[in-house]
């Protein structure tokens, strides 16, 4: 029995392990805030936010495209346009607010609405916090649209009904910021 056990045990354990998937790196959105210093430079520490169109700006760095890269990839595109006055700088790009990463709920759900991601969200769980579905949910049908980086939208599919008995679960997907969750009313009144 305890063979049995075990060897169940290992299936299991190494279909997680499997399935497991590193989480993404946080991309900066617009509205996020971030502090920016240079170590050893009083002087260049700022608190910046990203603008609607993208951009940051920091001193002797000028204006620079944040939105959609990881702070890492930010702070390599700093340090390489302050070279040109400091020797060999060293930066920290922190997040001190995600405050542009949202997913928007709309249809028939009890509170359609924004809502701020300030961990990784899932279809089910941006429906919870829209306070469910209602009667009239057409929970077959649910639609979430996503624009990509060139602007370019696409709707994925997602069947509550299915992912709430545990299949089809790949399409509860997690969202990424600015994703429309379409709930639309179902056709029998």
């Amino acid at each position: 029995m305890l063979k049995v056990w075990l060897a169940v045990f290992s299936v299991v354990l190494a279909m997680t392990v499997a399935g497991a998937k590193a989480a993404e790196p946080y991309q900066l959105n617009p509205g996020d805030v971030l502090e920016i210093s240079v170590w050893k430079e009083e002087g260049m520490q700022r608190q910046v936010a990203v603008l609607p169109d993208g951009n940051i700006s920091f001193p002797l760095a000028g204006h620079v495209k944040a939105a959609g890269m990881t702070p890492a990839q930010l702070k390599a595109v700093l340090e390489k346009r302050l070279k040109n006055y400091f020797a060999d700088p060293v930066l920290t790009v922190s997040v001190l607010q995600v405050s542009g990463n949202k997913i928007y709920v709309i249809g028939q759900v009890r509170a359609p609405g924004e809502f701020p991601a300030n961990r990784p969200v899932d279809v089910m769980q941006a429906l919870s916090l829209a306070g469910g579905l209602t009667t009239f949910a057409a929970e077959n049908d649910i639609r979430i649209l996503r624009r990509d980086a060139s602007g370019k939208q696409q709707a994925l599919k997602f069947s509550y009904s299915d992912v709430s008995k545990g299949k089809a679960l790949n399409s509860n997907i997690v969202l990424r910021s600015g994703d429309v969750v379409v709930v639309p009313t179902s056709g029998i009144f």
